[in-house]
């Protein structure tokens, strides 16, 4: 009996034992929790790579973007200076058009003349004077601004002596008229004109030349210039 209860022992144990190396050789089971959470992980796995190719991607835009704000910036700045300019330019177009030099005189009384000198002829008798740039005092244009002015001078004299005028610009004589005495001529008239670049400043006037004579009444004998174009 003893000996039959070892047997049957010897055989549990046999079969026992085999059954543990039958198991060694099979993959353990994977748990569900532990399965769904490393399929998850390797899903986040793929969206984090494809959220960081897509933000590189959305950086190198922004970089394109900021180089063509940075180009446009540049763009604009050069429009806003060439406006700039334009509006400067308009600007002094339009100054220039608000000067206004004009001026006419008449040399007035009645003979002028000879003298033993060169005279600066005075016509006080203004008959416009635009800008207040001409001086009956004196006799003497002054330049308020730099530019292109037209001057004409016209004199009448009578025929027993010389008449010599010159226009100076400053201490230069530009221009002249001229008449010889006559016994034959009783009356005789001359003038001249002239475009003058002048810088602000510059004197113009008339000087009638030593031994000559005019004749001041009647409106006859005249000075006028104006501004054509301010430089």
């Amino acid at each position: 009996m003893n000996f039959v209860i070892l047997c049957y022992t010897l055989l549990f144990c046999g079969l026992t034992l085999a059954q543990s190396d039958d198991n060694a050789t099979e993959p353990k089971p994977c748990y569900p929790d532990i399965c769904k959470l490393l399929e998850d992980f390797g899903a986040l796995t793929e969206k984090v790579n494809s959220v960081e190719t897509r933000l590189a991607h959305c950086e190198t835009k922004l970089k394109d973007t900021d180089t063509s704000l940075k180009d446009s910036e540049t763009k604009l700045n050069h429009t806003v200076n060439r406006l700039q300019d334009s509006e400067n330019q308009i600007l002094e177009l339009q100054h220039k058009e608000r000067t206004k030099i004009i001026f006419s005189a008449l040399l007035g009384g009645g003979y002028v003349g000879p003298f033993s000198t060169d005279r600066t002829l005075v016509y006080s008798r203004v008959i416009s004077n635009l800008g207040n740039a001409y001086s009956p005092v004196t006799g003497v244009f002054t330049a308020p601004v730099a530019g292109v002015y037209y001057f004409t001078f016209f004199c009448h004299a009578g025929g027993n002596h010389p008449q010599r005028v010159h226009l100076y610009k400053n201490s230069l004589v530009i221009v002249m008229a001229s008449d010889h005495s006559s016994k034959n001529d009783s009356a005789d008239n001359a003038g001249n004109a002239v475009f003058l670049q002048l810088q602000q400043g510059d004197r113009v006037y008339v000087r009638m030349a030593a031994g000559s004579h005019l004749w001041g009444g009647e409106s006859q004998t005249t000075f006028s210039g104006f501004l054509v174009t301010q430089m």
